[in-house]
């Protein structure tokens, strides 16, 4: 298996693994994980939205370091937060 091949999957299985965190430890409202060819990071990236938050609580985003991920800057939204990190 090539170098890319290898970091590509560990880097899926990264993503995939916050996300499963996420639903268990934080109020969402979605999650979901999207691939390299699909992502605007170019890049395995988990796509969230929180409900009942002001901000990224210290659970989130222990949980995003624990996978190695990196947070993206978003837009505020209404009553919901919306993150975003990349593998």
């Amino acid at each position: 298996m090539s170098k890319s091949v290898r970091c590509t999957v560990e880097n899926r299985q990264r993503v995939q693994r916050a996300a499963r965190a996420l639903r268990e430890t934080a109020p969402t409202a979605v999650v979901e994980t999207t691939p390299p060819v699909r992502s605007e990071y170019d890049a395995w990236t988990l796509d969230a939205v929180l409900r009942e938050t002001e901000g990224v609580p210290p659970e989130v985003l222990r949980e995003l370091a624990l996978a190695g991920l990196m947070l993206q800057p978003t837009p505020a939204q209404n009553q919901h937060q919306h993150l975003v990190a990349t593998a």
